[in-house]
């Protein structure tokens, strides 16, 4: 290796470096919810033991607690923070977490699936999850629909995010050698133009983020990732081309979740809800709904999951639950349905 070569490794472990004591912060965070006082002498102590021992090569014990210490300090300065916690499926750098930032005092933590951000959401783990439920191009996103429903949770506000994929690749590939790009589908489906112009093999991957990190760390030949401009600074990969989806317009529409439900009042509801299955049960409920002049802004079908061949159906319409227009007629739609669910009264934030 020449002199730049060594240069680049170094820079490529100080950002490795940067991210895992991210890491460390979040769970560091979260071991809070887990015990009574911020400061655990004995633990600490366990920690630093550990690190003597196992320290190797260049790095003294010495050197190695020095830096856990600081690492253990700025972590219990955290914890004395009023930080929100806040789920999103995905890795650091996926458009969940730029939604995120959206709330006050948000620290966003990845969770590997869906169904991971609700279940932490609900168990008191995190206090808050993002989720993606519709886009603009490529409609609503699969999975998190059904969970809304099934959830029990409350949504407690929404946040439209607008989306501008780049093409990310290793510093130095030369962009001629690109044959495929990872991606999460939903991005594949926003940037099909762009992918069938360029004739690249579109590679499905479970998220835009941690399709940018498999490229950056694995570096599969001809290949590289459509993702946020964030991912090229976290996992140093140079942007190749900026805005490459379909239509300027893109944008996808995020859905906040909690245990309890919003303490301000909001002008945007959600329901979930299953009809009678006979002729014009569901033109039943949208008659309720039209005669009370109120605004749907989205509705949704999704089959349920009992083997009947039923339907649930997803509204959000404009309005307040605190309104006696309203208020009259979800009672009325109650009566009508199967299952009903008021899933939140909620606003932009």
């Amino acid at each position: 290796m020449d002199l730049d070569e060594v240069r680049k490794k170094i820079d490529g472990l100080d950002v490795e470096l940067l991210r895992l004591m991210d890491r460390r912060m979040e769970l560091s965070l979260r071991t809070k919810r887990f015990k009574g006082e911020v400061t655990d002498g004995k633990r600490e102590q366990q920690v630093l033991g550990a690190i003597g021992k196992k320290a190797h090569g260049l790095v003294s014990a010495e050197f190695g607690r020095k830096i856990v210490s600081e690492l253990i300090a700025e972590g219990k300065e955290l914890q004395k923070k009023e930080l929100v916690l806040v789920g999103f499926q995905g890795e650091h750098g996926a458009y969940s977490e730029i939604a995120a930032g959206a709330l006050k005092n948000a620290v966003p933590v990845p969770c590997l699936e869906f169904s991971q951000v609700f279940e932490a959401v609900k168990s008191g783990e995190l206090d808050l999850g993002v989720v993606p439920v519709e886009n603009s191009l490529a409609g609503p996103v699969a999975g998190v629909n059904e969970l809304l429903m099934e959830s029990g949770l409350h949504i407690v506000g929404e946040v439209k995010v607008p989306v501008h994929h780049c093409l990310l690749a290793p510093s130095g590939m030369d962009y001629r050698e690109i044959r495929s790009v990872y991606s999460h589908p939903q991005a594949l489906a926003q940037c099909a133009g762009f992918i069938a112009r360029n004739k690249l093999e579109p590679k499905p991957f479970y998220d835009t983020a941690g399709a940018a990190k498999m490229v950056a760390s694995q570096k599969p030949m001809g290949s590289a990732a459509i993702a946020s401009a964030l991912c090229a600074r976290l996992y140093n990969l140079e942007i190749i081309k900026e805005n490459i989806e379909d239509h300027a317009s893109n944008t996808t529409r995020f859905l906040v979740v909690s245990r309890e439900k919003a303490k301000e009042k909001g002008d945007k509801c959600t329901i979930a809800f299953t009809t009678a299955h006979k002729a014009g049960a569901l033109f039943g409920i949208l008659k309720i709904l039209a005669d009370a002049k109120i605004n749907l802004t989205r509705i949704l079908s999704l089959p349920m999951k009992n083997g009947t061949g039923e339907y649930g159906f997803i509204i959000d319409f404009a309005g307040s639950d605190e309104d006696k227009n309203v208020k009259d007629a979800l009672e009325k739609t109650q009566k009508e349905s199967g299952m009903f669910r008021f899933l939140g009264c909620y606003k932009e934030l």
